[in-house]
């Protein structure tokens, strides 16, 4: 990188925890879903759909806040979300009952939002080109520690207390996250550089990103296949729980293990992005996630042992680390006037349709994991065809009229 490689270093340690936000508040309470049903004598797909709550959230939240941190610049609707981050997370935990825990869950990822979208946008302002891809991958190596940590740290805390313990610990780590950007972080975006503050024009903005053929075809490949995740997410707390008959310390570590894949794909596009095309990784990656979904099929239709779904869920969340540091700094290369609501679109995506498979997945059922291998296979396949319609068939056009 041209800059400074321990200034690097630390931004994206800085950004990679508001990144993780999302991850923390997304995981961190799934091995409590059995304890919620419950508690609470509701359904699991009433307790998923607090998951829904919450992803749809994070969704909208984005294009809010894309929008406001391109208008206001990065640092103060960063400090306003963590502030309120930190009071939604405790009426989270002092619910009285699943449906205000749904509402205060959709408040809690909509403010979340912000720190996802936001420190990708301060990636925008500070980089671009191959430094882009190089340092975006060094942001997913820290923001898919989430994952990873996340459940593990959700089974910890309600070994030692009850569910609504997480939620206390989530409030600690929104204050904590308010101080970081109080004292840590600078703005990067210049006044003259932000955009007018008026609705018209935001509009305007998000109009001609999604005009824009090629932008619209990464964002889909991308944020379609991130939705087949959610679905994963939201499926395996019951898979492995109630079908296969995991503690909920054994959950966490098998669902903490696909963290690990989601940092082995990610870094294998950032180490080797200057030898091969985000473009090849792309297709890879969405051929990977293709092949892998069918075995999850076959797998659940025959009631194979544990381990025979544990791998092929692992190249499938693996293939996403591989698709979203590809085609990330693909889509944002030509957006530095747009750069928050071009995160923000990005990002509402995968959101809003992870929001709509997340209940499917229990929709036959606690019993069976076959919804979830048809989820990940149509998943895949529509965000291949999303890349070949959109992407590749522009790209031949001006291949031949060069």
């Amino acid at each position: 990188m041209t800059k400074n490689k321990n200034h690097a270093i630390g931004l994206a340690l800085l950004l990679g925890l508001f990144s993780t936000l999302g991850p923390f508040t997304i995981d961190m309470y799934l091995p409590a879903f059995p304890e919620i049903v419950k508690q609470f004598d509701t359904t699991a797909s009433l307790v998923q759909f607090s998951l829904t709550a919450c992803l749809l959230g994070l969704g909208f939240g984005q294009l809010v806040m894309g929008s406001l941190s391109d208008v206001h610049g990065r640092r103060i609707p960063l400090l306003i979300s963590m502030a309120i981050y930190a009071v939604s997370s405790i009426a989270c935990a002092f619910a009285p009952n699943i449906m205000l825990l749904i509402v205060f869950r959709f408040v809690q990822g909509f403010v979340a939002s912000a720190g996802i979208v936001i420190s990708r946008a301060v990636a925008r302002d500070l980089y671009r080109g191959n430094e882009l891809t190089k340092f975006f991958s060094l942001l997913l190596l820290v923001s898919n520690l989430g994952p990873l940590v996340a459940p593990v740290a959700g089974s910890g805390v309600i070994s030692m207390s009850k569910w609504t313990g997480v939620f206390i610990a989530l409030a600690l780590l929104g204050i904590f996250l308010l101080i970081m950007t109080k004292w840590r972080l600078q703005e990067t975006l210049p006044t003259e550089r932000r955009s007018p503050s008026n609705v018209s024009h935001q509009l305007r903005s998000y109009g001609v990103l999604l005009r824009d053929r090629q932008f619209l075809g990464y964002m889909l490949a991308q944020g379609i296949m991130i939705a087949g995740v959610f679905a994963y997410v939201s499926g395996t707390p019951f898979i492995y729980q109630n079908i296969y008959g995991a503690t909920p310390t054994e959950f966490a570590l098998l669902f903490a293990s696909n963290g690990i894949s989601l940092i082995i794909g990610s870094q294998l596009v950032g180490r080797l992005s200057h030898r091969v095309s985000e473009h090849t990784f792309l297709l890879f990656g969405l051929c990977l996630a293709l092949v892998a979904s069918i075995a999850v099929i076959v797998v659940s239709l025959i009631q194979g042992p544990l381990i025979t779904l544990v791998i092929p869920l692992f190249l499938f969340v693996s293939s996403i680390g591989i698709t979203s540091t590809a085609a990330f700094p693909l889509a944002m290369e030509s957006q530095a006037h747009n750069a928050g609501s071009a995160a923000a679109l990005l990002g509402v995506v995968p959101f809003v349709l992870g929001a709509v498979v997340a209940p499917l997945v229990g929709i036959a059922g606690e019993d069976t994991a076959v919804p979830l291998g048809v989820i990940l296979f149509v998943s895949s396949a529509v965000a291949m065809l999303a890349y070949f319609l959109l992407v590749r068939s522009k790209m031949e056009v001006a291949h031949k009229s060069s």
